[in-house]
């Protein structure tokens, strides 16, 4: 009776064991671009696998059947896919897709490709039905399709279309298909993050990793505002999410947006400091490139050398979500669906008052009494940068005494599910504001940031400090305690023995 266990792990074994040593073989696929001219690379030959710890490598095949004729497009190596485990053969299983695709284990195995639908088994033929059962069939779609129109026009007539409001038959605009996206397979790998609009995958694109951002039909107008965002002329900047392109996928109500830019490991601004603490030198280098970033969305660059003018831009939804850390600790500011231009001679678009996340509002708009003028944002948004200012502050260890565990803004006074009237009440009315801890003064360096956070998030907006004055403001300190020197282009406004910050009039 004992024997029956043991003989059954030695199966279970020799099975791992033979799926490790199948997938193992997988080393050389068979190589093939119909696109190799744009992208520059060979047309065909043999594709070397990378090899990555505990990942299994495949090889694949896609391909068009234009009326009998087989039109290949693409052949290499395949990242880690359960659809693709113990297939000996590359074999395409969907109906009838736009692009045929399949998978398999061992080398050179898409070499030869196959389409074999799935077929559903047959069962026992069906009992013959009754006359009622014919009647009640019949007359059963004809009674559901009356209502459904019923319905259908009521609606129309009672329609009160929302902000947002999502016409599927209007043309969405799509830019021409970026060469970065094109035929490339373009893998969707795990959810990073979700959102308001939809949610964060981290997807491969060839030997590329990339963040897709994807929005349901209904949230059009946001992913076409980020889109729109995204392509003005001149918003390539280091500090700066990369955009890679877009993309349309489904159709009618099962439409879904897709927005392609780069991936960063480290996350957003949030998370990082959710897990790590940060030095000195490290607070200075991420808070100086985040506003470098903001200063140079909020800045209005002239056309120059035959490359077009680049407007204002003010984000709308700034907060440590949105700031993304790079490897380098450099940060780059992402999710413009809120985001509003301001080209000299054109209405800025939706400036709709209470927008963005209710936790960094500032006063103004908790008050709903906002100046719809281009400055008016900007200080919207320099509000909310004292606020990411202090997260990082509070995880900072240059200070003498204990680093508490992270917090959002607010989150001690009015807990994590703050409504608008208790932010209404503790901002507006009772102008209350995040702890500046007096041990920060100790330090020379975290009590000049701390003054700067002050300033940044004053009651009256036309006393905040703009963006460009944060980042020389910054970058004047780090030089002035750590000794380092900054890459930022600072106009020095005193001498460096001063400690005497930029004055106020460098605000907006």
């Amino acid at each position: 009776m004992q024997s029956k266990p043991s003989c059954m792990r030695c199966v279970t074994f020799h099975l791992d064991f033979s799926n490790a040593l199948l997938a193992a073989e997988t080393r050389e696929c068979a190589y093939y671009n119909a696109n190799w001219e744009l992208e520059k690379t060979n047309q065909s030959g043999v594709d070397r696998c990378e090899v990555e710890k505990d990942k299994r490598l495949h090889c694949y095949a896609s391909w068009r059947n234009a009326s009998g004729s087989i039109e290949l497009v693409k052949k290499g190596c395949w990242l880690d896919d359960f659809n693709c485990y113990n297939r000996m053969e590359c074999v395409a299983t969907e109906e009838n897709p736009h692009v045929f695709f399949c998978c398999c284990e061992g080398n050179y195995c898409n070499d030869r490709f196959f389409h074999f639908p799935e077929s559903v088994p047959e069962g026992p033929p069906p009992p013959t039905p009754s006359l009622l059962n014919i009647m009640v069939y019949a007359l059963l779609p004809i009674t559901g399709l009356s209502v459904i129109l019923l319905l259908a026009f009521w609606m129309y007539r009672h329609r009160k279309p929302p902000y947002g409001h999502v016409d599927i038959n209007e043309d969405l605009g799509l830019p021409p298909p970026s060469p970065l996206v094109g035929l490339k397979p373009l893998q969707l790998l795990e959810i990073k993050a979700r959102g308001r609009f939809g949610c964060v995958w981290k997807a491969q694109m060839m030997n590329e990793y990339v963040a897709v951002k994807i929005f349901p039909v209904q949230d059009k107008q946001s992913w076409q505002n980020e889109r729109d965002i995204y392509i003005t002329p001149g918003m390539k900047h280091e500090n700066v999410l990369r955009y890679i392109g877009s993309e349309k996928r489904g159709t009618n109500l099962e439409m879904e947006l897709w927005l392609i830019t780069s991936f960063h490991e480290r996350g957003s601004l949030c998370d990082f400091l959710k897990g790590t603490v940060i030095s000195w030198n490290e607070l200075c280098h991420i808070s100086e490139t985040m506003s470098r970033g903001l200063a140079y969305l909020h800045e209005d660059i002239p056309r120059h050398k035959g490359e077009e003018a680049k407007p204002a831009i003010a984000h709308r939804d700034f907060k440590s979500k949105n700031v993304l850390v790079k490897t380098d600790l450099s940060a780059c500011i992402g999710d413009f669906g809120l985001a509003v231009r301001f080209e000299p001679g054109k209405p800025p678009g939706d400036t709709h008052g209470q927008v963005g996340t209710r936790r960094y509002m500032a006063p103004e708009v908790l008050e709903g009494a906002i100046n719809f003028q281009r400055d008016a944002f900007l200080r919207i948004d320099m509000y909310a940068v004292g606020l990411v200012l202090w997260e990082m502050v509070t995880r900072c260890t240059a200070a003498d005494g204990p680093i508490d565990e992270y917090s959002l803004p607010f989150e001690e006074e009015i807990g994590q599910h703050p409504t608008l009237e208790d932010l209404q009440d503790v901002v507006v009315h009772k102008k209350m504001r995040p702890i500046l801890k007096d041990c920060w003064y100790t330090h020379p360096g975290l009590a000049l940031l701390s003054e700067t956070i002050e300033e940044c998030w004053d009651h009256d907006a036309e006393a905040r400090l703009s963006a460009g004055c944060v980042l020389e403001r910054i970058c004047q300190t780090r030089r002035l305690i750590s000794g380092t020197t900054s890459d930022c282009l600072v106009t020095m406004v005193t001498a460096v023995t001063n400690v005497d910050l930029p004055p106020k009039e460098s605000s907006i």
